[in-house]
């Protein structure tokens, strides 16, 4: 196996072109790269043609890297002819083991003998998805946030069967491109980010339905206070903040036995119908009348606010934070 150097590469390919897809071939194409797209839908070109279209101004404003052009991209009539002559790919199919390894019986055969393949689940093994392919050690897991031509994060996870080179590689692949890529030591169902903000949630739902709080003052919490640090720092580095001139390990004697005691009472609630009931009831009064079109439209218009920010003092606050 001869990996190209990541820095090199000048195509890839795109394989489900979905919103996660048709975002990750935005992407490459403001990073210069040149992009072969994929997607079993019906007139799905002309689809990705009008999401990289609306999403290109933002690209300009955010940057775009030297040969970015969004003529450079290409469509394919099969997955099999899309990962032709890739060296890179990225696949975006629906969150499901059996659609995605109906997929990959399509491409183990049309990768290169040095393509690497990696898979944006959200939460799936890679364990399950690459075995018994003549590719396996060439997949990987690449779990993006969405959208990712906005959110930088990227989780890479090997399975049993990846060679760790290609663990290396496809972690320096994301760092070329500008996304911070972190290693996850092992698989584990959800990678990190979902089961981060999932356990959040849980306590957010438990505090909702038990009438602490309402969705809009909950949210409220989370945005105007922690929220604001997270954007710069993980808990981890809060917390060692926190202990003052100690640190983490003055942190645990002032307050390590408050937080014991709160992670103690935090709820555990299943997702039972009156559950759902009252949260999708909760996040209508939330969005107080606005359209999903007008919250997303809000969100990203602050995420680009939020992201030239912190790309402006990135490399400021010093070793610890990203």
């Amino acid at each position: 196996m001869m990996l190209a150097a990541p820095e090199t590469l000048s195509h890839v390919a795109v394989i489900g072109a979905g919103t996660v897809g048709s975002s990750w071939a935005t992407f490459f194409l403001a990073r210069g790269l040149g992009v072969t797209v994929w997607d079993p839908a019906a007139g799905f070109e002309v689809r990705v043609k009008s999401y990289i279209e609306r999403a290109w101004p933002v690209m300009q404003r955010l940057g775009l890297s030297a040969g970015a052009d969004s003529a450079r991209l290409r469509f394919a009539e099969t997955a099999a002819q899309a990962v032709a002559g890739a060296a890179f790919v990225q696949e975006s199919a629906p969150e499901d083991t059996a659609i995605k390894r109906a997929l990959y019986a399509e491409v183990d055969q049309a990768l290169g003998p040095d393509a690497v393949l990696a898979s944006s689940s959200s939460g799936l093994l890679i364990s399950e998805l690459q075995k018994g392919w003549r590719s396996a050690p060439r997949m990987v897991i690449g779990h993006p946030f969405n959208p990712p031509h906005l959110i930088p994060l990227v989780e890479v996870v090997g399975g049993p069967e990846t060679d760790p080179r290609v663990v290396d590689w496809s972690i320096a692949f994301y760092k070329s491109l500008g996304k911070p890529a972190i290693r996850l030591n092992r698989e584990v169902t959800g990678h990190v980010a979902n089961r981060l903000q999932s356990a959040l949630w849980r306590e957010a739902v438990h505090l909702i339905t038990t009438g602490v709080a309402s969705a809009a003052d909950v949210d409220t919490a989370i945005a105007y206070g922690p929220g604001l640090r997270w954007a710069l720092m993980g808990q981890t580095m809060v917390w060692h903040l926190g202990g003052g001139d100690g640190g983490m390990a003055r942190m645990f004697e002032i307050l390590g036995p408050a937080i014991q005691s709160w992670w103690d009472d935090l709820g555990t609630p299943d997702l039972t119908p009156e559950v759902k009931a009252t949260m999708v009831a909760e996040a209508n009064a939330a969005a107080g009348g606005q359209t999903i079109a007008d919250i997303a439209r809000r969100r990203d218009e602050l995420l680009i606010g939020l992201i030239e920010t912190l790309g402006s003092i990135r490399g400021q606050l010093g070793p610890g934070v990203p």
